[in-house]
C-alpha cells in the first residue's frame, strides 16, 4: 500500500482528534463566563459534565458496531459531521435545560471518535508501527486541549461564547469535505506488504456474543474503568482548579493549561515510541505494552502534591506529568487492544471498553461536583487519581488470558 496514502489518512485522523477535543473542552475553558451568563452553580456544572459522559457511554453501546458495519471509509466523515453539528447547537441555547440537551447530543455523537480512529489505525498499521500511529493520533486530542484555552477565551470575548461554539463546529464540517475529497477512490492493496493486516473497505459482521464472552474485552474494559476517570476529571476540572486554588481567570489559566496538555501530547508520543521500539527489538507485544504502562502508572503517583505547592507553576508541572503519563498509558492500552482483538471487531471491543470507562468517568465527574461544591476540596479526588493506573494495570494483567499477544510481533 502507498505510504503516502497512509500518512494522509493519519494526518486527517489527527486533525479530527484536535477538533474532537476542542469541541468538548470549550465548556471547561468558558466555565466562568458561562456560569455568569447562564447562572449555573458548581453542582449544575458537575451535572452537565456528567450527562455528557452518560450520553457518550450510552451511545457507545452501538457506535462501535456501526463503525465495524459501515467500515472505516464512511465512519470517519459520519463521526466528525454529526459531532460538529451537535457542537454548533450549543450556540442557540439560552437555558440550563437547553444546554443540557446540547451536551447530551455532543456526548452521544463524539462517542464515534475513538472507535473510528482506532479501527482505521488497526486496519492500516502493523503491530510494530501501531503504537506510534496511535500515539500520534492520541496526541491530537492534546493539541486540541492546548489550542482551546489559548484561542477560545479571546474568541469568546470578541464574538461571544455562542460564536466560539459555531466556529469550532464549523471547522468540523470543513474537515468532512476534506475527507470526502482526499480519501475517495479505491485504497491500494496491501498484498505486497504482508506485515500489515488485510484492509477491509466495507463493513464486517460482528458477533456480540463473541465480544461479550471474551475475557480480552473485559480486561481492556476494566483498564478503562480505572484510568479514564482521571483524564475526564482533569479535562473538566483543571481550569476550575487553577481558578479556585490559584485565583487565575480565563486568560490567566490559558498558558498553564496549554503547557499541561503539551506535556500530555509528549507523553502520548513517548508512550507509543517506547513500546514500539521494544516490540521492534523482539520483545513480546503484551510485555512491551505492560512495561510501558507500569512506568506511566508510577509517574502518576505524585499527583496529590499539586495541592501542597504555593506556586501554580509547580502545580502545572505536576499535572503535566500526570497527563503525560495518562496518555502514555492510554496509547498502550489501545495498542494492546488492537494486538489481542480480531480486526473485524476492534471498534466494537473499543466501544464496550470506552462505555465502561465513560460510566466510571461520569461517576467521578458527578462526585467531583458534589465534593468541590460542598467545600471539601480536591484532596480525595487527587488521591484516587494517584493509584488509579496501578489498579488498572493489575486488572489487565490478571484478567487478560495467558498467552494473549505474548509472541513477538511479525
Amino acid at each position: 500500500m502507498s505510504a503516502n496514502y497512509r500518512r494522509l489518512l493519519l494526518a486527517l485522523l489527527i486533525t479530527a482528534g484536535i477538533l474532537n477535543y476542542a469541541d468538548r473542552q470549550i465548556i471547561a475553558v468558558l466555565k466562568p463566563l458561562l456560569q455568569e451568563d447562564l447562572h449555573w452553580s458548581d453542582n449544575d456544572y458537575g451535572n452537565l459534565t456528567a450527562v455528557f459522559q452518560f450520553a457518550s457511554a450510552f451511545a457507545l453501546l452501538g457506535v462501535g458496531w456501526i463503525v465495524d458495519r459501515v467500515g472505516w471509509r464512511w465512519a470517519n466523515p459520519l463521526a466528525v459531521g454529526v459531532w460538529s453539528l451537535a457542537a454548533m447547537v450549543h450556540a442557540i441555547t439560552r437555558t440550563l435545560a437547553q444546554f443540557t440537551v446540547a451536551r447530551i447530543a455532543l456526548g452521544a455523537t463524539e462517542a464515534f471518535g475513538t472507535p473510528t480512529g482506532i479501527k482505521t489505525v488497526a486496519v492500516f498499521f502493523a503491530a510494530r508501527e501501531r503504537s506510534v500511529a496511535l500515539g500520534l493520533m492520541n496526541a491530537s486530542g492534546n493539541v486540541g486541549a492546548i489550542i482551546t484555552p489559548l484561542f477560545i477565551p479571546a474568541l469568546a470575548l470578541s464574538l461571544g461564547w455562542q460564536g466560539a461554539f459555531l466556529i469550532t463546529g464549523g471547522c468540523g464540517l470543513i474537515w468532512v469535505a476534506a475527507w470526502i475529497v482526499f480519501a475517495r477512490g479505491s485504497a491500494p492493496t496491501l498484498a505486497a506488504d504482508p506485515g500489515r493486516p488485510v484492509l477491509s473497505e466495507g463493513g464486517q459482521s460482528v458477533s456480540w456474543r463473541g465480544v461479550l464472552t471474551d475475557r480480552r474485552t473485559w480486561a481492556i474494559a476494566g483498564g478503562k474503568v480505572f484510568s479514564d476517570p482521571v483524564w475526564w476529571f482533569l479535562l473538566f476540572w483543571a481550569p476550575d482548579f487553577f481558578h479556585r486554588v490559584f485565583h487565575l481567570d480565563m486568560q490567566g489559566f490559558a498558558v498553564p493549561l496549554a503547557l499541561i496538555y503539551s506535556a500530555a501530547a509528549v507523553g502520548s508520543l513517548a508512550g507509543g515510541f517506547v513500546s514500539g521500539r521494544l516490540v521492534a527489538r523482539g520483545m513480546a507485544v503484551a510485555k512491551a505494552r505492560k512495561i510501558t504502562m507500569l512506568a506511566c502508572a508510577l509517574l502518576v503517583m505524585p499527583v496529590p502534591s499539586a495541592l501542597a505547592v504555593d506556586n501554580y507553576w509547580f502545580a502545572v508541572a505536576i499535572l503535566g506529568l500526570t497527563l503525560a503519563a495518562h496518555q502514555g498509558f492510554s496509547v498502550n492500552l489501545f495498542a494492546l487492544t488492537t494486538d489481542v482483538t480480531p480486526s473485524a471487531r476492534v471498534a466494537t471491543t473499543i466501544s464496550i471498553a470506552a462505555l465502561f470507562g465513560n460510566l466510571a468517568g461520569m461517576g467521578v465527574l458527578r462526585l467531583a461536583g458534589k465534593i468541590i461544591g460542598n467545600g471539601t476540596g480536591y484532596g480525595l479526588l487527587f488521591g484516587m487519581a494517584a493509584v488509579a493506573y496501578l489498579l488498572a494495570l493489575t486488572w489487565i494483567h490478571y484478567v487478560m488470558p495467558r498467552g494473549a499477544a505474548e509472541a513477538p510481533a511479525e
